[in-house]
């Protein structure tokens, strides 16, 4: 849409409020709400005002002033707002210089798109991610001085075979069987299907939801693939979505990677691949089907992935999922169907255009729009430079000898060591100015002081089981 059939479209709906949405540097969106009739076509151009010191990773208190500028394609009416609210996804800018903030996720994605077309590798990159999430129905968590918890429920939890319920029913899914039993084991049909039903209201294809393999209500739901700004978009709308819908059921949703302990976390595998001139770039008659240049795009990923993993998996609860030894896919391999590789070579249809690789060590924590841009980039510079992905690994990984083992490289083992890999190796990064040295030094810095530290000093409860008769 046009900023004119913005205005049109909130006529036609008999919109009251406008929501501007934007997302923070860390992933979690923002927004604020004005009349109506505060819209108008220049607002589209000049902007509204906030305090940018105000949101994490941002300005400086002394340079905190910053603007808005919503994206006019991005309308839609909010399906959760009780008054009429048509939405906008914003851009970040700076209000003196007019340029676009270098900290602004959104900003960086679509540098990544830009840098993407001035190479002439491509002119769109397609990103597909499969977010998992678990619905509970009861979370509390408290952290001081001299205690420390969190407690979780769920009525599909396996640990409740045992509660009264007045009655209990039975029918929880036991550790690693969720996948994917009909109900009534499975609890949480009619909630997925609504989330889908209102992820469609917004203009995001579904093409599947189903339980996921953990107890507890784990779930996934797939969205048509799109290129990386509006799958960006998309996947925050998702996670807007999954979360209100879930409220209206009296329930919660997290995107935490490893919220359970004994049984699968949340991960969010990401397809990809690039096309040029409406024609896809990934088919061939390589490995898998793949073309010379999909081999090369893999090889980027598996040189630069252990400085994906700070934007992929850039929480330290992250690395209680990807861990060795179990199903987590932390051995830096590429195979065809081989789920146990980080990247998979889908092989369920022959045609051209289905033709992308599976990246499966990203987690739903990312921030949609650094992950992709960073995976993209890594991609590229495989491109660019050739680099050979080495021969495939269509063994079972978990069931090499500790010396074949030995020679597949692993991803980071931790969020320390992820931001260690990415200060050794982000000059992939700055290509094209997509991410500047001030965006890798704030995130390696924010991550450092307000999670890395926080987590490092801190006793956890399974500690004093362990240690307090020493």
């Amino acid at each position: 849409m046009t900023p004119k059939e913005v205005l049109k479209f909130t006529k036609e709906k008999n919109a009251k409020m406008v929501d501007f949405k934007f997302l923070d540097f860390v992933g979690i969106w923002q927004h604020f709400s004005v009349p109506v009739n505060e819209l108008s076509e220049d607002l589209f151009d000049e902007g509204l005002g906030f305090d940018g010191s105000s949101i994490r990773g941002w300005q400086p208190i002394h340079a905190s002033d910053m603007l808005v500028i919503p994206d006019p394609t991005t309308a839609v009416m909010d399906p959760f707002s009780e008054t009429p609210t048509m939405s906008l996804i914003c851009n970040i800018v700076d209000p003196i210089t007019k340029e676009s903030y270098s900290r602004d996720p959104r900003n960086i994605a679509q540098k990544a798109e830009a840098f993407l077309k001035s190479t002439g590798i491509g002119d769109v990159a397609y990103f597909g991610p499969e977010p998992e999430f678990f619905i509970f129905d009861d979370i509390r968590y408290s952290q001081g001085p001299n205690h420390g918890y969190y407690y979780i429920d769920s009525v599909e939890g396996i640990w409740n075979t045992g509660r009264e319920e007045c009655p209990n029913l039975g029918y929880k899914p036991r550790h690693k069987e969720g996948y994917f039993p009909v109900p009534p084991t499975d609890s949480q049909e009619d909630i997925r299907s609504e989330m889908c039903l209102v992820m469609e209201q917004v203009g995001i294809q579904v093409e599947r939801q189903h339980h996921e393999v953990a107890t507890a209500g784990q779930a996934e739901i797939d969205m048509r693939f799109d290129s990386l700004v509006k799958m960006g978009d998309k996947l925050m709308w998702f996670k807007y979505i999954v979360k209100n819908v879930a409220k209206r059921w009296r329930k919660t949703v997290t995107f935490m990677p490893k919220p359970i302990f004994g049984d699968n976390g949340s991960g969010m595998h990401v397809h990809q691949s690039i096309w040029k001139g409406g024609k896809p770039l990934f088919a061939g008659n390589k490995y898998g089907g793949m073309s010379e240049m999909a081999m090369y795009y893999i090889g980027g990923i598996l040189k630069h992935a252990r400085s994906l993993n700070a934007f992929c998996n850039p929480g330290t609860n992250s690395y209680r999922r990807l861990v060795p030894g179990f199903e987590a896919p932390i051995n830096l391999a590429y195979s065809s169907r081989n789920r146990s590789a980080s990247i998979r070579i889908p092989m369920y249809s022959p045609s051209p255009k289905s033709k992308r690789i599976e990246v499966r060590f990203p987690d739903p924590s990312a921030n949609g729009y650094l992950a992709f841009a960073a995976m993209l980039m890594a991609g590229l510079d495989g491109i660019q430079n050739k680099i050979d992905p080495g021969e495939p690994l269509d063994k079972d990984i978990y069931g090499l000898s500790p010396e074949e083992l030995s020679k597949v490289p692993s991803a980071a083992g931790s969020l320390e060591e992820a931001l260690a890999a990415l200060k050794a190796d982000h000059e992939y990064l700055l290509k094209g100015d997509v991410f500047t040295k001030d965006v890798i030094d704030t995130w390696m810095e924010y991550k450092k002081e307000k999670e890395v530290d926080p987590v490092r000093l801190r006793p956890v409860p399974h500690e004093f089981a362990l240690y307090y008769d020493c």
